[in-house]
């Protein structure tokens, strides 16, 4: 498919209330609030496509932009496309789960989120500690580096609740994932989930809550999911 032809199917299946469930997280015009369902038909047909995919984020329209991370082939990106990308992803949508997913499955996913975490700006440290949670879901743990992942973890306990309001939300996921796919580091994770407690984000007037990190690590214990890993990033 083109570029006008991806463009004119997401005009077509745009979705008012999706549109508005959306823009009170974050979004803004201009985009058609295309479900998932409807995106997922596209990728069906294209698979991955890098080229377009590069197109699709270059066009602001947040629908394309998401679609975008979901055709594109980490095998062909690069360090520089992706800090483009981090810096264009102006909602939490692109900032914490396209721009992440794609990052992950590249071969500098790891370096990426190391300087991502670092930067003054919300949205680019938000995305750092999704692509590293990312990471500790599809990688295998003995090629993690389990010293560095207890430093994260420490950093989580002692700065969380003095951070920026999507970073607090990324913190708290990055230690639920840990818990979840990590067997070597779950009791770590478990002792600072209840140190940490309850992680308040404000989620802008929506219904979405944060999960305690606590309940949910255990909840994937009772199921015996523990260290059951991912196939991919992107869903």
């Amino acid at each position: 498919m083109t570029l006008n032809e991806v463009m004119a199917f997401l005009a077509e299946h745009g979705d008012e209330r999706t549109k508005k469930t959306l823009l009170k997280h974050g979004a803004r015009e201009p985009f058609f609030g295309v479900k998932v369902s409807d995106l997922k038909k596209v990728v069906r047909k294209i698979k991955k496509d890098h080229a377009l995919s590069l197109e699709l984020f270059a066009t602001g329209n947040s629908d394309a932009m998401y679609l975008a991370g979901l055709i594109a082939d980490p095998g062909q990106m690069t360090a520089e496309i992706l800090e483009a990308w981090v810096a264009g992803a102006y909602w939490y949508y692109l900032s914490e789960f396209t721009v992440p997913w794609v990052a992950a499955e590249t071969a500098f996913g790891r370096e990426l989120a190391l300087r991502w975490m670092q930067s003054p700006k919300e949205s680019v440290a938000a995305a750092g500690w999704c692509t590293y949670s990312s990471l500790v879901s599809v990688t295998p743990d003995e090629d993690l580096d389990l010293d560095e992942i207890r430093g994260l973890l420490t950093t989580v306990g002692t700065t969380v609740h003095d951070r920026e309001n999507r970073v607090r939300h990324t913190m708290n996921a990055f230690v639920i994932a840990v818990g979840t796919y990590v067997p070597p580091l779950l009791e770590e994770a478990r002792g600072v989930a209840c140190e940490i407690g309850v992680v308040k984000v404000d989620m802008g007037g929506t219904a979405c809550k944060v999960p305690l990190a606590t309940v949910y690590i255990e909840k994937v214990v009772d199921r015996g999911r523990v260290g059951k890993k991912r196939k991919g990033t992107r869903c």
